[in-house]
């Protein structure tokens, strides 16, 4: 199986397109949608997408590399990401892909397509990373799944297999300076007592 670049080239988009996920993240918090530039990605843009969370577990491409669009014959814009899977196939994604927007967490998962005539056997690699949407929300993912150079005649839809999530974890957040303060023993305000001893004769 020839992937893009070969396997080995494969693997160095994908970890390309981790580490400029990584270089975007600010003392452990997630990109913004607004700050992802395609040069960070390049080598591995044409399998890349972009997806918004427009229900639980359905996210809609705002942007697919070519090779993507090329797996179905087809501009993507606008597609829900499922349109890139099998009918039976869809309920397993969005099984994997609301952790991506609701944990968060980052989806790695393996992805294939049946050979047939005109059609290799496909087997590649999928992975989902999380990003915050112009409202601050967890609604917006950067993808990309590294398929073949060649996938045959168009259109081609794959099957989803062992799907893999990496919980992040919650940014460090410096507690407000009123809370930070210095715990200070209490004391009664100066003044006349409020309370006085009576004598019995």
């Amino acid at each position: 199986m020839v992937f893009f670049g070969g396997q080995e080239g494969s693997e160095r988009g994908l970890a390309e397109l981790r580490g400029y996920w990584e270089a975007l993240r600010v003392d452990g918090s997630l990109p913004a949608r607004d700050r992802i530039d395609p040069r960070g990605m390049a080598g591995a843009l044409d399998r890349c997408f972009l997806a918004e969370r427009i229900a639980p577990g359905l996210a809609r491409l705002r942007l697919a590399g070519s090779a993507l669009c090329d797996l179905l014959g087809m501009e993507l814009r606008g597609m829900p990401l499922s349109a890139l899977f099998l009918p039976e196939s869809r309920m397993r994604l969005a099984a994997a892909l609301e952790p991506v927007f609701a944990a968060p967490a980052i989806l790695d998962a393996r992805v294939e397509g049946e050979g047939g005539w005109g059609r290799p056997a496909l087997r590649a690699r999928m992975v989902v990373l999380p990003l915050t949407g112009s409202e601050g929300a967890v609604d917006v993912a950067l993808g990309a799944i590294c398929l073949p150079s060649d996938t045959g005649r168009a259109p081609r839809r794959l099957d989803l297999g062992r799907a893999v999530h990496e919980r992040l974890k919650a940014p460090v957040v410096a507690p407000a300076p009123a809370f930070a303060e210095a715990h200070r023993p209490w004391r009664a305000a100066p003044g006349r007592a409020h309370l006085r001893l009576v004598k019995n004769e």
